[in-house]
């Protein structure tokens, strides 16, 4: 997949600061919405957000449910690729229960913060690592599930994206992600705007090229599913959407096994 020209560092400082503002004021005004009236339309069951620290569910800014298609088991262990305030790895690490473990990676100082201190006070089995989701740091083949919620549109080169998720993941292991995916392949002016990246537009992939980049990376897709109950707020986003079909997508793709 062709890398985006957008200014990585301009890119990268504002998905810091607006993910900072989405830990620390979870209810102010964004591009998309937030919270738990947004988890449970997008099909996260209440009695599993009833299990999760509230204040990670205020700040759970994903784009879709994926959790039917990862179908994760006791023992497992998961790695959480972009996890935020940690509603998805607190989630993940109740499926897995106490014989599995969750990762979550992220970039932003004060969602590693929130998620830590929720993980430490509800006393989840899910650790917080502060890494890129192109370069966890974590060992080949060791976790039998990635998942990646809103985040990978985010990752300027998307194939070194997938190509870890590869890397991470056991023979036979699963990727099952939610994001955001076009219809027609976004003009210079959109993909160029870094504050229209971190609104989850900007960096998203045409879905063609998306799902080429997840096979390029030796993964084989499964399922993929679209989520029509996701939209965005912002009248800017509105028009967006729009015009280049951006839309919510959940996948799953499995790593062959070894012969």
């Amino acid at each position: 997949m062709t890398v985006a020209t957008v200014d990585r560092s301009a890119l990268e400082s504002k998905v810091k600061s607006m993910y900072s503002e989405v830990a620390a004021n979870p209810h102010g005004e964004f591009h998309f919405e937030m919270g738990r009236t947004m988890a449970e339309r997008l099909g996260y069951a209440p009695a599993d957000l009833d299990r999760v620290p509230s204040d990670a569910i205020d700040s759970f800014a994903g784009v879709g449910h994926f959790f039917d298609l990862a179908d994760l088991q006791p023992g497992e262990y998961v790695v959480d690729l972009g996890s935020g305030s940690g509603m998805d790895s607190f989630l993940a690490a109740l499926k897995v229960g106490p014989t599995g473990s969750v990762t979550g990676i992220d970039m932003t100082d004060a969602q590693l913060a929130k998620a830590t201190r929720l993980a430490q006070a509800s006393g989840t089995r899910a650790t917080f690592r502060k890494a890129y989701i192109e370069e966890t740091g974590l060992p080949a083949e060791s976790c039998d599930c990635v998942i990646s919620n809103g985040v990978i549109n985010l990752a300027a080169d998307k194939s070194r994206v997938f190509h870890e998720a590869a890397r991470l993941l056991k023979p036979g292991g699963r990727l099952a992600i939610a994001d955001i995916v076009t219809d027609l392949a976004l003009p210079e002016t959109v993909v160029c705007n870094a504050d229209l990246w971190a609104a989850c537009i900007g960096g998203a992939a045409q879905r063609e090229d998306y799902r080429a980049a997840i096979e390029a990376a030796g993964l084989q897709i499964e399922r993929i599913e679209e989520n029509t109950e996701y939209r965005f707020i912002s009248d800017r986003a509105r028009k967006a959407t729009a015009k280049w079909g951006v839309k919510s997508v959940a996948i799953l793709a499995r790593k062959p096994r070894k012969e």
